[in-house]
Formats: structure tokens, C-alpha cells, sequence
């Protein structure tokens, strides 16, 4: 199914979030596995494909929102490691990014 970002496009800033709570219990009552992409947002609704940019070096990756957050600093969105690799931001830790979400 191609991806539509039409219904909500915001820029910020991305974290990327894995070997600590690998295996725990998202908000969404799936288990967090590190290596999936997935991501955290404080309000799009869980299930929702939300295509992340990053903003320096054009990467993104299509992520399925399953936690909320983030909790921290002045991150937008938390993603996955495995999905922070595909923006190669895993060394920064986070990024300017672009978030284009569509639905579920």
C-alpha cells in the first residue's frame, strides 16, 4: 500500500530508544523489540504508518506507532534503534527530522 502523508506533517526532533526496554511492555500492550520499526509519539494513535526523515541527510524510514512518548528533552518522536540505523542517527542519538503520518 503506498504511504499518503497527508493527514499530519510536523518537524522536529527524533530519539531513538532499544537495549534498555527490549522486551517490555509498550503502551499499546505489544512487547518492544528493539529491532522492529516502531516508534513512540504522545499523540498519534497506535497502529497509525508515520514516514520519519532525517533532515540532514535525506534517510527515512516508515515506522508503526505503538508507545507514547517521548519523555524526555525535546524530542518529538522516539524511534527504534533498528530504525534510528536506517536514518544513521544511532551515533548522534537524535536528529532533525520530519514526521508525516497518514493513518493506519
Amino acid at each position: 500500500m503506498p504511504f499518503e502523508a497527508n493527514a499530519y506533517d510536523q518537524v522536529g526532533r527524533a530519539c531513538w530508544y532499544g537495549p534498555r526496554l527490549h522486551g517490555r511492555t509498550t503502551a499499546s500492550g505489544e512487547i518492544f523489540n528493539q529491532n522492529r520499526l516502531t516508534a513512540a509519539h504522545q499523540s498519534l494513535p497506535f497502529g497509525t504508518r508515520a514516514r520519519v526523515t532525517n533532515l540532514d541527510n535525506g534517510k527515512s524510514v516508515q515506522v508503526k506507532i505503538n508507545d507514547r512518548g517521548p519523555h524526555v528533552g525535546n524530542c518529538s518522536i522516539d524511534i527504534s534503534r533498528a530504525a534510528a540505523r536506517r536514518l544513521d542517527m544511532i551515533k548522534d542519538g537524535n536528529a532533525r527530522v520530519r514526521i508525516q503520518a497518514a493513518g493506519r
